[in-house]
């Protein structure tokens, strides 16, 4: 344990609020785990998880957690006292007041489960291999504008309007609803799990909602050769119809969980790859190494920092034992650097054997489901980029100079990614 993680009292720093944590939050991570990696943190009342073991256990675990605060967690407060041993009753009775009680990461089985196979029923290996046809399409495209002179903001320019585009490709929004898309959803403020207070914004969701409202119905009364009459003639497993709004919050739930997880992806792995002129030579010299690359950095740098639970009854988790109503904080970022499933975690090996075993998309019926998308983006991006480019180096008059690096992180608790990645490059051969 270093000096600095022995120096630190972690029950003086608020996890939630700190914004210093924003930027590194892995030497709290870390002592925190060394005490326990199941310990109650004083300032919001969350049992923070940073074992990996302990935080696998818990996302397979349907049966004794609920998964109804996922991404708000101790916020805003669940609406009535959780007393009892059983509150199963109660979420069940007051879900519905919850934020986000209606998107797929909130939803337990067996709702969960019937949504869940109607994703997989929506989005098939058929159309996922031709929306992978699209990206190296789409790469090209978004990169000639990006990189059109010497510098960019690689985030701005590239990494957001690729993200979505993808997503809407993959759901067959048409192309002439693109620049509505990109105008709606690609100007939308406010973040879920914000470290700062600011209020969660629910317009871009409800965009989405009215758009594939439309789609959906108008698809299920005028059936077409098209992607979007696929979704809308998508069954549940019992081989009913949902409603329409059932399809329209899984397609919606896509959307902004493949847009997210992507964003924050490539922008981490273009940072790592200006920062390292070693690391770019050996990826320019040997693609073969990019999928471990990107699993490295998806361990190193987890896109979603953490994911909550509400214990249903009594159970006991490491060793420790949690009441009935405990909000657990499950630390992708923190597990991800557990040095009893990493060997030498706080160090990025670009050919670390065991990288993929990592949580960054969380484990069980409730990993992330833009995570399949992510990676195949990752891999169609960086090697376009590396094409395309000669050299890749941060932009020190943005960020300023090797040691002194000044970057912004999004002010959430939920989600780890850059706010703004300016680089410069130099023109490749391709």
């Amino acid at each position: 344990m270093t000096d600095q993680r022995t120096a630190l009292d972690v029950d003086a720093v608020d996890f939630f609020t700190d914004n210093k944590l924003l930027h590194d939050p892995y030497d709290y991570l870390a002592a925190l785990r060394e005490l326990c990696p199941v310990r109650r943190e004083p300032h919001h009342d969350v049992v923070m998880i940073t074992g990996y073991e302990e935080a696998v256990g818990v996302y397979n675990d349907n049966v004794r957690f609920s998964a109804c605060t996922a991404v708000t967690g101790p916020f805003p407060g669940f609406p009535v006292p959780l007393e009892g041993d059983d509150i199963s009753d109660l979420i069940a009775e007051h879900r519905d007041k919850l934020p986000f009680n209606d998107q797929l990461p909130t939803l337990d089985p067996p709702v969960h489960t019937d949504h869940r196979a109607l994703l997989s029923r929506m989005i098939t290996p058929k159309r996922l291999k031709e929306n992978e046809e699209f990206m190296w399409r789409l790469a090209d495209r978004q990169y000639d504008e990006a990189l059109a002179g010497g510098s960019c903001e690689f985030v701005a320019d590239f990494g957001n309007p690729f993200a979505m585009l993808v997503i809407a490709d993959l759901l067959g929004v048409p192309e002439s609803d693109h620049d509505d898309f990109r105008a709606q959803l690609l100007t939308a403020t406010g973040t879920i799990g914000s470290s700062g207070g600011d209020a969660m914004h629910h317009s871009p969701l409800e965009y989405l909602y009215g758009k594939f409202t439309d789609y959906i119905t108008d698809r299920r009364e005028n059936p077409r050769d098209d992607v979007l009459t696929g979704l809308a003639a998508a069954l549940f497993p019992d081989g009913s119809t949902p409603p329409v709004i059932d399809v329209v919050c899984v397609a919606a739930n896509l959307f902004a969980a493949g847009q997210e997880t992507t964003v924050r992806l490539l922008s981490t792995a273009v940072m790592m790859i200006a920062e390292d002129a070693e690391l770019q030579a050996n990826l320019r010299a040997d693609r073969s190494l990019i999928p471990g690359f990107v699993e490295e950095a998806l361990r190193f740098e987890s896109p979603i920092r953490g994911d909550f639970r509400l214990s249903k009854v009594p159970v006991t988790v490491g060793g420790v034992d949690l009441p009935a109503g405990t909000t657990v904080m499950l630390n992708n970022a923190a597990a991800n650097r557990d040095p009893r499933r990493f060997e030498d975690p706080d160090t990025f090996d670009l050919k670390r054997p065991n990288a993929r075993q990592h949580i960054a998309f969380g484990r069980g019926a409730h990993s992330c489901p833009g995570a399949p998308l992510a990676r195949a983006e990752a891999m169609v991006s960086l090697n376009r980029l590396l094409d395309r480019t000669g050299d890749i180096w941060i932009d020190e008059d943005k960020h300023g100079p090797p040691g002194d690096r000044r970057y912004r992180y999004l002010p959430t608790f939920i989600l780890r990614g850059l706010t703004k990645l300016h680089i410069g490059f130099t023109p490749g051969s391709d």
